[in-house]
């Protein structure tokens, strides 16, 4: 059966964005125009999805599991997003076809990355869904410096290329509520409905997780954004007298990602630093239902590279321990950059996050300039 008018028009309305706002941000590497629309006429309008629009993460992206579940419930794919070009060791930017992808709220500054393209494209309202993968923070990163909603699946829940088991499938959308329907349909069968959230969520809230540089303008942002989850009766934070810390997972990740050229001496100590943590986050989880933290140390950095901060300071010790986080637009510093807030919670909880990061963004927690 023929998609309709509606179907068409959605994937036509897509591709009209994308041809007058690419050419400044370059948020695509490659734009399927003609395979969008002749999908768009043909797609069974009855589909869940039918006539969506979406993006798919750099030139592989459209043969990842996800996304060819989203097209199997009728959703169109319009393109291949930016991703880092050769030899960018600190992957924070992308490559569109355009030039240097670049952050919809400061040309300066970078959009994060890897998922660079995904997360500017969605920012820009050029698509309202973009598929992601996160190994260090390449999905919740750029989400954070772009203002929109990232999630980076449970490790192991979805099928990953990664050999090392660090990355995990992710989605960005303009709001946490749009994610739903990845989650629907991405996940191999259907899963009960979690159990209506009870509020206010007990959470707790690390500014450094005890070893970060935290900037104090960003600290000062995602602080606030978690005084007013409190004040709405969103969450209430459990005792901080002793601070939540983990160790630096740093070392472990490199020694991790390097597989069989690390040496034995560095692996070692990299499973003692990734069991460690494990154990101080499954007792935090024993009661609490939310870690919250600053996504990133830092704000966005100009396209020459971050210099000696680690964006991924705050995000890559959940790769190595497989927990699922996401990322909620929580302000912006003075000078007009994002800043996002993390929400991480128990392994295998994705639906209920992506609940509670709903619940997050109902108490206005996105505030812009």
């Amino acid at each position: 059966m023929g998609g309709g008018r509606a179907v068409t028009d959605r994937v036509e309305r897509a591709l009209e964005r994308i041809g007058r706002l690419d050419p400044e941000l370059c948020a695509f590497a490659e734009v399927w125009d003609e395979e969008a629309r002749a999908r768009a006429r043909s797609v069974d309008r009855r589909l869940p999805l039918a006539g969506m629009p979406f993006a798919v993460k750099g030139p592989a992206g459209i043969r990842s599991y996800a996304a060819q579940r989203l097209v199997a419930a009728g959703a169109v794919p319009v393109g291949s997003t930016a991703v880092p070009g050769p030899g960018t060791y600190w992957q924070t930017w992308g490559r569109g076809r355009h030039g240097r992808t670049v952050n919809p709220y400061r040309a300066d500054r970078t959009p994060g990355g890897s998922s660079a393209g995904s997360a500017v494209a969605v920012a820009a309202g050029m698509v309202p869904l973009a598929t992601g993968s996160d190994g260090a923070g390449s999905v919740r990163i750029p989400a954070a410096w772009c203002g929109v909603f990232g999630l980076k699946t449970t490790n192991g829940l979805l099928p990953s290329p990664d050999r090392t088991g660090l990355a995990s499938a992710g989605v960005l959308t303009r709001s946490a509520a749009e994610a739903r329907a990845y989650l629907d349909h991405v996940l191999d069968a259907p899963r009960p409905a979690p159990p209506p959230l009870a509020l206010p969520l007990p959470a707790v809230f690390s500014a450094d997780l005890g070893f970060a540089r935290t900037e104090p303008e960003v600290a000062a942002v995602v602080r606030a954004a978690v005084e007013r989850l409190v004040a709405a009766g969103v969450v209430q934070l459990l005792s901080d007298r002793t601070p939540f810390t983990l160790l630096d997972p740093r070392e472990a990740w490199l020694s991790v990602r390097g597989g069989a050229a690390a040496d034995a001496e560095g692996a070692g100590r990299a499973a003692g630093v990734r069991a460690e943590n494990v154990r101080r986050l499954d007792g935090l989880f024993a009661g609490a239902e939310l870690l919250l933290t600053p996504v990133t140390p830092n704000r966005p950095h100009g396209h020459e590279g971050p210099g000696e901060a680690y964006s991924t300071a705050l995000t890559w010790a959940f790769n190595l321990s497989g927990h699922p986080a996401a990322s909620v637009p929580a302000g912006f510093t003075a000078d007009g950059c994002p800043v996002g807030l993390q929400l991480v919670a128990r392994r295998g909880a994705d639906v209920r996050l992506v609940e509670m990061a709903v619940a997050a963004e109902s108490a206005v927690i996105r505030v812009r300039p």
